[in-house]
């Protein structure tokens, strides 16, 4: 045995060949290097870096928890669906039932009609007629009369009602009104009741021989005969003027009240007067509940029944059975027992109303679009 292998055997180091182990590296003053498992400080404290250095690797980071995220965010977004699918199926269900089934039912219905058969012995039979009512319908002179008579009735009744409505919500909104509590329950009371009892009051006070307001008018020498043929448009605009004003007043008193009033202090604090901050301030602030009350007026306006129908029955009325396009499917239907036309007609003054308020709708954002 060499010297040198009795050195190694006696535990003395002999000469390394390659770099020492983290574990074993040292300086020469004795402390372990760069890089070791436990690095400290001159101070004794740990320096910073690796401090769990095993077998030379890094620690590795822990992996972020992006599945549990995303499977939260799916159940969330799964509850809140089946929330909103729950509250929803009550109105669709309800929507169906009462809306697209019966029109669904009325634009079969409305391509049928029954003939007699042979002699009539057989009684009448249900044949496709496709158009044919639809034709019936528009060709028939009552039917296009009931349309300008409507037309007329909006062009006394809107003006009126839209103008009467803004008016007097204007005035409860002003700080001059009083007792505004009164005078919205007086409004609104009218509304409260049926228009088929609101119809038979105002017959009792248009008939000459009972009508209180008729013998005040003829004491005072006017006359006017509220069933004539002039008379019979205005009668019937002053039942709906009195029925509905008191709604669309409090439509448009709310949208009033929701106004910010440190905006009506600033055009009185510039020197506007009332009527200047209720037109230039006010309205436009309202507009889209003035769009709301008159697409719901013109749609009302087209469904015109109650008023004329019970009208029809007064003493000398000029109120026909087809006075209106409603009356006319009514009396389709229910007198001449014509249900495909009645369906038709029925069709016929949807799809006009339609056509009127997608114009109406278009008109009023066009002019909010052309405003700057």
């Amino acid at each position: 045995m060499s010297t040198h292998d009795a050195e190694r055997g006696a535990g003395v180091p002999g000469p390394r060949t390659g770099p020492a182990p983290d574990s074993a590296r040292t300086d020469e003053g004795g402390a372990k290097a760069p890089g070791l498992t436990a690095r400290t400080d001159e101070g004794g404290a740990k320096a910073p870096g690796l401090t769990a250095r095993t077998e030379g690797r890094r620690p590795q980071a822990p992996a972020p928890r992006r599945s549990t995220a995303l499977s939260s965010r799916t159940r969330t977004r799964t509850r809140t669906r089946l929330a909103a699918g729950t509250l929803l199926t009550p109105f669709f269900a309800l929507f169906t039932v009462a809306m697209i089934v019966p029109v669904g039912y009325a634009l079969w219905l409305s391509l049928f009609t029954e003939k007699q058969s042979g002699l009539g012995f057989d009684g009448p039979r249900t044949v496709f007629d496709g158009l044919g009512n639809y034709a019936t319908a528009l060709g028939d002179q009552a039917f296009r009369d009931g349309f300008w008579v409507l037309l007329g009735y909006c062009a006394l009744y809107l003006p009126l009602m839209i103008g009467g409505a803004i008016a007097l919500a204007l005035l409860l909104d002003t700080t001059l009104a009083r007792a505004r509590r009164f005078f919205q329950l007086a409004l609104f009371l009218p509304h409260a009741i049926p228009g088929l009892i609101a119809a038979l009051i105002w017959i009792y006070l248009y008939t000459p021989q009972l009508s209180p307001v008729v013998a005040a008018m003829e004491a005072g020498g006017i006359g006017f005969d509220f069933f004539s043929a002039e008379g019979t448009l205005p009668s019937i605009v002053n039942i709906a003027l009195w029925q509905w004003l008191g709604y669309n007043v409090v439509i448009f008193y709310a949208a009033l009240q929701a106004v910010d009033r440190s905006l009506l202090e600033a055009a009185t604090v510039d020197g506007a007067g009332n009527w200047r901050i209720a037109f230039s301030v006010k309205l436009p602030l309202i507009r889209s509940s003035l769009v709301m009350v008159l697409l719901f007026t013109v749609i009302g306006s087209l469904q015109l029944f109650t008023e004329p129908l019970i009208l029809s029955r007064g003493s000398g009325s000029a109120v026909t059975s087809t006075w209106t396009p409603n009356m006319y499917a009514y009396s389709a239907a229910f007198e001449r027992n014509d249900y495909g036309l009645a369906a038709a007609a029925s069709v016929l003054i949807a799809l006009v109303a339609a056509v009127l308020s997608f114009v109406v709708t278009r008109f009023t954002n066009r002019r909010k679009e052309a405003r700057p």
